[in-house]
């Protein structure tokens, strides 16, 4: 089932069943692949996987970047952790553009507590803004899937959290990409970001939230977080962090989600670049 909320619904954190904490990944690799194998050391594996396209200008990505930065040492982050079992995520960040053109910015990295977080958020700001051309968010979701498989901490949940401010056009059909990930038990949660109006030049489109919503989002529990105001960035991008975090959805649809044909039509940023450049 899929949830899509606005940034003004309120969310009601409640604490999800506890548990025992799962023992520490053993120190060498071997072992640590033994071990996901067998017990959740993490409540959720939580891919960040942020949009780095020309259509995005540098104020959208610093907020971008800051607002990820922001959001996990944020005390609604914190509090999240404390919810699950464990009371710790494995988390790992990455930048993309095209289908060829992803780069991993945070490796790997448990976050339990004020500590390891704040560590996240300054390596995260720490790092040069970068742009780059095309919007693939197949290329996105399948370069996430194998690095689930890297990770040596197993979670309760798989989790791949996209945000971008336009359609797919380029690489795979993105409908494969999800359905491929969904199949695996992976959840796909969107931010899409629509603080600037459609324009030729940068292959926005109307409804953006409809396309994330019925292309983009899949799998248990899946929700989108919509941002059409710039002054929101950080409240959004928080506001779904701590969503995934505790494994909460909405108590109720903001909005309907259709379970049947999209309401926008999937390969419609294919076909906008196939008008514009003929390739």
């Amino acid at each position: 089932m899929r949830w899509c909320v606005s940034i003004g619904s309120v969310l009601a954190l409640g604490m999800m069943a506890g548990g025992d904490v799962a023992g520490i990944a053993a120190p060498n690799p071997a072992a640590r692949l033994a071990e996901k194998e067998t017990v959740a050391s993490v409540d959720v594996e939580l891919v960040l996987a942020v949009d780095v396209s020309y259509s995005m200008d540098m104020d959208e990505l610093a907020i971008q970047r800051e607002g990820y930065a922001q959001a996990i040492v944020s005390k609604e982050f914190l509090q999240a952790l404390k919810t699950g079992p464990n009371g710790k995520i494995s988390v790992t960040y990455f930048e993309w553009a095209a289908s060829s053109d992803q780069k991993i910015i945070i490796p790997w990295r448990v976050i339990d507590g004020p500590e390891t977080a704040d560590a996240v958020a300054n390596e995260i700001m720490r790092t040069p803004i970068r742009r780059a051309s095309r919007t693939s968010i197949s290329g996105a979701i399948n370069f996430a899937m194998p690095l689930f498989d890297e990770n040596p901490y197993r979670g309760l949940r798989r989790v791949i959290d996209i945000s971008g401010d336009g359609p797919n056009n380029n690489g795979a059909p993105v409908t494969g990409a999800r359905d491929a990930a969904v199949e695996k038990g992976v959840t796909i949660n969107g931010l899409p970001i629509m603080v600037k109006e459609p324009s030729y030049s940068t292959m926005d489109i109307d409804n953006l939230d409809f396309y994330y919503e019925d292309c983009v989002i899949g799998g248990a529990g899946a929700f989108v977080v919509t941002i059409k105001d710039r002054d929101k960035f950080r409240e959004a991008i928080r506001t779904k962090l701590v969503l995934e975090v505790a494994g909460r959805t909405p108590e109720r649809r903001i909005v309907p989600v259709v379970t049947n044909e999209p309401r926008v039509n999937c390969m419609i940023g294919e076909k906008i670049w196939q008008d514009r450049w003929g390739r």
